[in-house]
C-alpha cells in the first residue's frame, strides 16, 4: 500500500529535511524511525519539497510503501508517540500507488515572515527573521509584481542549485503587514533551491530603500545570481501548502 501522510515541523534544531546520515539531525530520520517503529519494518519517506536547515513547514506532504496492516489513526498517534515535540503528523490517507509526493505537485506555498522592529524578538525569534530598518511594504509589493508569470529565475537561485531549468511560473506574491510583522505570501509552480529566501532578501533590500522598485527587472533580465541580493535567513520561512490535482 502507498499512503500520503502531511507533517508539520519546526527545522531549527535540524540540518534540513533529507537525511544525510544516522549523526546528523534531520526531519526525514525522525519520520522514517517513527513511521517504521508502527509498521515494524523500516519506511523510506519521499517528500514534496526538500527544506533546508532552520527552514520550518506547516504542510508538507510526504508518501511511503508499507505492507503492514493498520490503520489511518494507527499510524498518526503511533507514528506521533515516537516523534521529537518539534514534529507532528496531522493524517495520514491511502494513496494510488501512482501518487508521488513530489513528482505530483503541481503548485507549492511558502510563507516568509518578518519582525519589523529596532528591537530584535526573543521568544519567536526562531520563527521569524529580524529586519531593524523600517521596510516599506507597498515598495516590497510593487517590486514583487515584477516577478508574477513565467520568468527565468536564475538570479535568485543558489549556485549550487540543481534544478533542469531556471524558468518557474509564480502566481502569487502578496505582502501583508500587522503591527511589526510582515508576512510574504508565495505560490508557484515550482521552487529553485533558495528562490523564495532570495525573493525574501531583495524585496527587504528594496523595502529599506536600499535599492529602487525597478532593481526586480533588472535581476530578471541579468539571469545572474552574481548580482543578485542578499539571502534571507531560514528562521522566516515556512512551507505552507502542496497543491495536487486530485488526492489531498
Amino acid at each position: 500500500m502507498r499512503y500520503a501522510a502531511k507533517i508539520e515541523y519546526d527545522g531549527t534544531h535540524y540540518h534540513g529535511w533529507q537525511y544525510q546520515n544516522e549523526t546528523l539531525a534531520t526531519v526525514q530520520l525522525e519520520v522514517e524511525r517513527a513511521l517504521s517503529k508502527v509498521a515494524n519494518h523500516f519506511v523510506r519517506v519521499n517528500c514534496a519539497g526538500r527544506t533546508d536547515a532552520g527552514v520550518h513547514a506547516s504542510g508538507q506532504i510526504v508518501h511511503f510503501e508499507s505492507d503492514a496492516k493498520r490503520s489511518a489513526r494507527a499510524w498518526i498517534f503511533g507514528s506521533n508517540a515516537n516523534l521529537p515535540r518539534d514534529i507532528v503528523i496531522h493524517w495520514v490517507k491511502q494513496v494510488p500507488n501512482d501518487f508521488h509526493a513530489r513528482f505530483s505537485a503541481i503548485a507549492r506555498c511558502y510563507q516568509y515572515t518578518i519582525y519589523n522592529n529596532p528591537i530584535r524578538p526573543v521568544i519567536f525569534r526562531h520563527s521569524v527573521t529580524w529586519q531593524c530598518l523600517p521596510l516599506d511594504e507597498a515598495l516590497m509589493q510593487q517590486a514583487a509584481n515584477s516577478m508574477l508569470g513565467e520568468h527565468d529565475f536564475s538570479s535568485f537561485r543558489a549556485s549550487g542549485c540543481q534544478a533542469k531549468s531556471p524558468i518557474k511560473t509564480i502566481e502569487y506574491i502578496n505582502i501583508h503587514r500587522q503591527g511589526d510583522i510582515i508576512t510574504l505570501h508565495i505560490k508557484a509552480n515550482a521552487f529553485l533551491h533558495h528562490m523564495v529566501r532570495n525573493i525574501a532578501g531583495t524585496l527587504m533590500a528594496i523595502g529599506a530603500k536600499k535599492e529602487a522598485v525597478s532593481w526586480v527587472s533588472e535581476l530578471l533580465k541579468a539571469k545572474n545570481r552574481a548580482d543578485g541580493g542578499t539571502t534571507a535567513p531560514a528562521a522566516g520561512l515556512t512551507l505552507t501548502e502542496i497543491s495536487y490535482n486530485h488526492l489531498i
